[in-house]
Order: C-alpha cells, then sequence, then structure tokens
C-alpha cells in the first residue's frame, strides 16, 4: 500500500476511479435492462449478484495479472492478423452484445406478448445471472487490461475495482428505474449497447474506436431527448389551461 503515500499516484488513483466508473456505465445500463424484466422484488438483488461477480471477477483478473497480459498474446492468425484470446472474448463479447440488445429493442416495440413474456423471463433469474456473467467477463478482461497499463500497484488496481463497483451498486437502482420509467431512454440506453457491442468487435478485429465518440454519441441523444421531454410536458399543460376555458365558453 505504499502508494498510499506517494502524492504522485494519487492522481493515477484518481483518474482510474474516474475511468472505471465511466467505462461502467455501459455494465450499469446492460444489467439494468435485463433485471428490469423479472419481478421487481427480485431486480435489487439480481442487480447486486451482477455487480458482484463483476468485482470479484474483475479482483481475480487483476490477481493474476501475468495471465491476463499473456490473453494478449497472439494464438492463430487470419486474413493476415494475429489473433489473440482478448480478441475472441471481445468479439464474441461484441455479438453477444448486438444479439441480445437488438432482441431487446424488438421486445420494446413488438409488446402485444410483453405480459408472457415476463412471466417467462421472470422465471428464468438462473439465465439473466448467466448473461450477466458473460458481459462481466468481457468488460472486467477489457477494464483490468486498461488498468494495468496505468498503474503499477496491484493493492490500487484492486482498491479502484472495489469503489468503482460500490459507486455502480448505489446508482444502479436509480438508473435501472430511470430506464424502466422512460420507454424512450430505454431504447437510447439499448442503442448505447449496440454502439458498445460494436465497438467490442472493433476492437477485437484491431479497428480502434475512441470511447469518447461513443459516449459524445449518447449524450448528445440523452440532452436532445431531454429537451424533448420538457417541451412535450410544456405542451401538455398549456393544452391543461387552455381545457377549462374552452369549457366555459361552451
Amino acid at each position: 500500500m505504499e502508494w498510499l503515500f506517494d502524492p504522485s499516484q494519487w492522481f493515477a488513483f484518481a483518474i482510474l476511479l474516474l475511468l472505471e466508473i465511466v467505462l461502467g456505465i455501459d455494465n450499469i445500463i446492460f444489467i439494468s435492462v435485463l433485471t428490469n424484466k423479472v419481478a421487481e422484488e427480485k431486480r435489487a438483488k439480481l442487480r447486486s449478484i451482477g455487480l458482484s461477480l463483476a468485482m470479484i471477477m474483475r479482483i481475480v483478473l487483476v490477481m493474476g495479472i501475468s495471465w491476463v497480459i499473456g490473453l494478449t498474446e497472439p494464438v492463430f492468425t487470419a486474413f493476415d492478423r494475429a489473433i489473440s484470446w482478448k480478441d475472441i472474448i471481445l468479439l464474441v463479447g461484441g455479438l453477444f452484445l448486438i444479439a441480445k440488445s437488438t432482441m431487446e429493442i424488438h421486445h420494446s416495440v413488438e409488446d402485444a406478448h410483453e405480459d408472457a413474456k415476463d412471466v417467462a423471463v421472470s422465471k428464468g433469474s438462473f439465465g439473466i445471472v448467466a448473461q450477466i456473467l458473460m458481459l462481466d467477463l468481457v468488460f472486467s478482461v477489457d477494464s483490468v487490461i486498461t488498468a494495468v497499463g496505468m498503474v503499477k500497484y496491484v493493492s490500487m488496481m484492486v482498491a479502484v475495482i472495489i469503489i468503482s463497483v460500490a459507486v455502480m451498486m448505489f446508482t444502479s437502482k436509480y438508473i435501472a428505474e430511470f430506464i424502466e420509467e422512460h420507454p424512450t431512454f430505454k431504447m437510447l440506453a439499448l442503442s448505447f449497447l449496440l454502439l458498445i457491442g460494436m465497438s467490442l468487435m472493433g476492437e477485437g478485429l484491431h479497428f480502434h474506436i475512441p470511447k469518447g465518440y461513443l459516449y459524445f454519441a449518447i449524450t448528445f441523444s440523452i440532452v436532445v431527448e431531454i429537451l424533448n421531454t420538457k417541451i412535450r410536458k410544456k405542451h401538455q399543460q398549456s393544452l391543461l389551461l387552455r381545457a377549462p376555458a374552452v369549457s366555459k365558453e361552451d
């Protein structure tokens, strides 16, 4: 824990913590979308399980740094590109995220049998945990490799992981409730997951897509939707104010 007494490492700790929290947004959104499909009394428990698994998995990966670094070593070559286990994990995770987001968008739009689907999904809590675990692995490998490249102290990485997951646990309930209450924001969240899936596939194919572009795009969309929501509320209020005046004239 010598980095605690080294002011030069505090800035690195703050930057890594901020990065982990920002990169954890996609994980929270994915978990929120999945858990919102189960019975309300089970949602908090499943969110806690999913985020706890993410924390445990990342700490285990940090403890096995040499193995994680080994994931970046090429295992075979395809189309003149060296493919590593990290690339394979990112490709599979990206495909899964794209497929899952597409299915969720389909279910959100084609909701004629939504009640029946919710009942069926609510019985499959184990399946939801399995899906969360799979995406946790993808996000954790990417997160830990990023951390390894930024800092040299294992204890610092563990501290960052614990604090960032604690922040995600605290905010996950509010994010999940917000997504559930606002269908348009749910669609934006699913679209964001599609972008993340494409980003993961791009990384797996050695096409680097800066995450800043993705976060800017979704932030811009959210700001536009917030403005639209305020405009709709003002329009509804104006209609309510006009209604009594019209009735009196009648």
